[in-house]
């Protein structure tokens, strides 16, 4: 086991449980003290990329904390691992709060308000120097009232799953041969996806690699998926009809890969991670919730969690920015909420 990782972990995990007890005041000290000056940090529409420690905690932190201001942060997955020279920690699940003050635009509640998030820190003698971060907001304004999308082909309202084996956060080492065999599979699943002919979902040949009871958690607007057939129907077939290409790249340079690249995917014992960040994935070529297909060279904001059992994935958290990907297909998700809030009044 990297050391290096354990360090990392601890600090991050540290970073976060401050967090969750601090009051206004403290917010610039603790962030300053985790995050690197210079950090380039990316979070989700409408906030986009931040550069600089003192954007990231003007223009998210504080804005987050005075609208949810006794805001919590409950991972269900954690874990840290090593990717081309890389090191990285990442995390799925939930911040809660009292919604007291509007936020992004999104009217206040008064009310709990749960907020599904995905992020991967980048970790550079010992401080954060990149950060990327996938929240639900489709959810919030669900919670706050606003049906922004028709219903989900997938389960979806409430939280999504934790664990079945309640073991996803990872603050001790963990077993290398574990995390090896799960990078493998990950690797292999990944790399099979790529035979898809455009047309048969068995070229895939998925069940080689997830158990039949597998579930999936996709974003609000996709829902959640409890078995590979659900995933196959409510998902995978309607999203490769609509974006059926793989293996596509833009221009050197475009977007991030995390955890993807030479098959060097994030894994620590039994779980693993990866993203990509506005990175080149497929041409729109079919409709996608009631939208006609536009043609375009679409980019994705997508990240993955994954859970092993023996020979085989069972759980699956995919946090996706839609409220990016809808803009792309030419529909604000933001001004079908603000006509909502009009037509209310």
């Amino acid at each position: 086991m990297n050391s290096t990782n354990q360090v990392n972990k601890e600090k991050v995990w540290d970073f976060w449980q401050r967090m969750n007890y601090a009051d206004f005041a403290d917010i610039e000290n603790l962030v300053k003290s985790n995050m690197a000056k210079d950090i380039s940090w990316f979070g989700p529409q409408p906030i986009n990329a931040l550069s600089g420690v003192d954007a990231v905690i003007s223009e998210y932190w504080h804005p987050l904390y005075r609208s949810f201001p006794d805001l919590k942060r409950r991972c269900d997955v954690f874990l840290g691992s090593e990717s081309c020279g890389e090191n990285w920690v990442s995390a799925c699940g939930y911040f809660t709060g009292t919604f007291t003050r509007d936020w992004l635009g999104i009217p206040a509640t008064g009310e709990k308000t749960n907020i599904h998030f995905g992020q991967h820190y980048r970790i550079e003698d010992g401080m954060v120097a990149e950060s990327y971060l996938i929240l639900d907001v489709i959810s919030v304004m669900r919670q706050a009232g606003f049906q922004v999308l028709p219903p989900a082909r997938g389960a979806e309202g409430g939280k999504v799953l934790r664990p079945a084996t309640n073991d996803g956060v990872l603050l001790s080492e963990q077993d290398p041969l574990a995390s090896l065999k799960t990078r493998q599979l990950v690797s292999a699943m990944l790399q099979a996806m790529m035979r898809f002919d455009g047309k048969n979902l068995r070229t895939m040949e998925m069940e080689h690699y997830w158990d039949t009871n597998m579930h999936w958690y996709g974003p609000t607007g996709i829902g959640s998926c409890y078995s590979l057939e659900e995933f196959e129907d409510f998902h995978q077939r309607p999203w490769l009809q609509a974006f059926p290409d793989r293996g596509l790249h833009g221009e050197p340079g475009m977007g991030r890969m995390i955890g993807i690249e030479n098959g060097e995917i994030l894994a620590e014992g039994k779980y693993a991670s990866l993203g990509i960040w506005d990175t080149v994935f497929s041409v729109n070529r079919g409709t996608f919730r009631g939208i006609p297909a536009t043609g375009k060279l679409m980019t994705i904001r997508d990240f993955d969690w994954y859970r092993r059992e023996g020979d085989r994935l069972v759980q699956n958290w995919v946090p996706i920015d839609l409220v990016d990907l809808f803009l792309q297909l030419g529909v604000n998700l933001f001004d079908v909420m603000a006509q909502q809030i009009m037509q209310r009044k």
